[in-house]
């Protein structure tokens, strides 16, 4: 393949695996990049990063139903393989992954999943109950398919990360877990494929998220009350974002930090703006 042209795409286990194995043979180093398509900016530079780390890069995209709870409708989600097989063109992707639901889950639901415990009921999963044991549960599936070196992930899922991370070392799981900072539009939003849904207007509201999330880390050294005030602070003002949570955690254990706590922390958001639900963080530095 050269670099001007579409990456191959791989819709059978059997398939990507013969791809790989081949790889590995010749002493490849491999990274996997998993998404669930209608790729972005933010996307390609957990593929940049990927390309940057290993020889053999593989982006699965793969919308996976056990994710989604019973309000969230699995079947309008965004799918168009060709568009993101597109965007990926030049950016050193060996072969993308796009197995059907039932090459993936061939007897409908799974028996056996992975769940995420106590860490995965707070924040997104008190608000998505479910979700992060769909999540964990695909992603083992799909490091156990494609036994990647290296898997890349995003910051802005930050719960999502920490959760992968547990799931890697506490089941022995010899992939590396690389973390890709946030990636921002010009208005400070965190990129997502959800920022398609709001309109303008929403879009400027939704400016008061990054803006919070500024304004904590500006206050940090003033202690963890300063942080709630700062960050409530713009949050409240912001006409048109209705919050759902905002949180300081520790990030080794996700648990919310004491009230003395100095030291690394990592601040959530969770808001919505319209009928469009937003995620964001930052890490912060408590003095």
């Amino acid at each position: 393949m050269t670099d001007s042209a579409p990456p191959a795409v791989e819709t059978t286990i059997a398939g990507v695996r013969s791809r790989l194995d081949a790889a590995r043979s010749a002493g490849s180093t491999s990274a996997l990049v998993p998404t669930m398509g209608s790729l972005h900016d933010g996307h390609l530079a957990l593929v940049e990063r990927a390309r940057e780390i290993a020889d053999v890069v593989i982006v699965s995209i793969f919308v996976n139903p056990m994710q989604f709870g019973p309000s969230e409708d699995f079947e309008k989600y965004p799918r168009d393989v060709d568009a993101d097989r597109d965007a990926l063109i030049g950016h050193g992707v060996t072969a993308v992954f796009a197995p059907e639901v039932d090459e993936i889950y061939p007897s409908g639901a799974v028996q056996i999943r992975v769940t995420a415990g106590a860490a995965g009921e707070r924040f997104e999963g008190r608000s998505r109950p479910g979700h992060f044991d769909g999540m964990l549960t695909v992603v083992a599936k799909l490091l156990g398919i494609v036994q990647p070196h290296l898997a890349v992930f995003g910051e802005k899922d930050a719960q999502q990360v920490y959760l992968v991370q547990r799931m890697v070392r506490d089941l022995d799981i010899r992939t590396r877990i690389e973390v890709v900072e946030t990636v921002r539009a010009d208005d400070g939003l965190a990129l997502s494929s959800r920022n398609q849904f709001l309109g303008e207007r929403q879009r400027r509201a939704a400016r008061a998220i990054p803006d919070a999330l500024e304004a904590a880390q500006s206050a940090a050294d003033r202690g963890l009350d300063a942080v709630i005030a700062a960050a409530q602070g713009v949050l409240m003002g912001a006409d048109g974002v209705e919050l759902d949570y905002f949180a300081v955690v520790r990030p080794d254990t996700f648990q919310p930090v004491d009230d003395d706590h100095r030291g690394p922390a990592r601040a959530l958001i969770a808001a919505r703006v319209g009928e469009t639900r937003l995620i964001d963080t930052e890490l912060l530095h408590i003095g």
